[in-house]
């Protein structure tokens, strides 16, 4: 999902010491490479116990690692750039088209019950879901931790992964994520690739299961203002609830596109 678009209602999961973290200037300087890492764990460790986070958190962030993939990856996001075509066709547009319509018929109920209660139909979730994890075959196997520790001390989108390493400490106290979870290079984790925030505000469960991700998914969505009924393609209604996904214009429109031909449009 998307790595800098999400507004969630975390903050109230939080309490009043974490309502403010995104305008608060932290004290752990931010870096651009692996040497000032560890000092910046033992001042993050500090604040965070400040802020409440428990000591099995604490523990798991001064066990993390400075993931060098994560950067890497971070640095060299380039199908974004691609036109609608060439991202459909990198990213496999036909098959996943393919597979969601047999998906649609095999877990009908499924998806009856999530667009009862959310509103949304099942071409647009299908579609992010073989977008985001190939349905579930790959979630990645990054240390979730040590990938979103080094994005908030990595000095490029800090405050913004600040606010993510607080929501995974958060989630381990809690007893919801673990110091070994596994997700993709920035972070995500589950079958359609939650942010810690996300996981907070709107997940429903593991999201290792395929049922879980896929409401928690529907629930994001008629939070940011998914209309039961509307359309859901450029310049429709819901094709803002789209946007709040992903920030990537080539995504959405795939996700819209791709959904259409999978609820049987063409």
């Amino acid at each position: 999902m998307s790595k800098r678009n999400e507004l969630t209602m975390a903050a109230t999961f939080f309490g009043l010491a974490f309502a403010v973290v995104s305008s608060h200037a932290h004290a752990a300087q931010c870096g651009s490479g692996p040497g000032g890492f560890e000092g910046w764990k033992s001042q993050f460790a500090g604040e965070a116990r400040a802020k409440g986070i428990g000591a099995n958190a604490v523990s798991a962030l001064m066990g993390t690692n400075y993931a060098s993939a994560t950067i890497a990856a971070d640095r060299g996001q380039r199908s974004f750039n691609l036109s609608l075509d060439q991202f459909l066709a990198k990213r496999g547009g036909a098959a996943i088209v393919s597979r969601g319509r047999s998906l649609k018929q095999s877990q009908g109920a499924m998806f009856a019950s999530i667009q009862s209660r959310y509103g949304v139909p099942p071409g647009p979730l299908i579609a992010i879901w073989g977008m985001e994890t190939g349905f579930g075959s790959q979630r990645g196997n990054q240390n979730m931790l040590s990938s979103i520790a080094t994005l908030a001390y990595d000095c490029r989108q800090s405050a913004y992964f600040t606010e993510h390493l607080y929501a995974a400490l958060q989630l381990i106290d809690r007893g919801v994520l673990s110091a070994s979870t596994r997700g993709s290079m920035h972070g995500e984790v589950g079958q359609t690739q939650f942010m810690p925030k996300a996981i907070l505000a709107y997940g429903t469960g593991n999201l290792d299961s395929a049922a879980n991700a896929l409401n928690s998914t529907a629930n994001f969505l008629k939070a940011h203002g998914w209309r039961a009924g509307a359309g859901y393609q450029p310049g429709q209604p819901n094709f803002a609830a789209i946007e709040a996904w992903n920030a990537a214009g080539v995504y959405q429109k795939a996700i819209a596109l791709m959904g259409r031909q999978i609820d049987g449009g063409e």
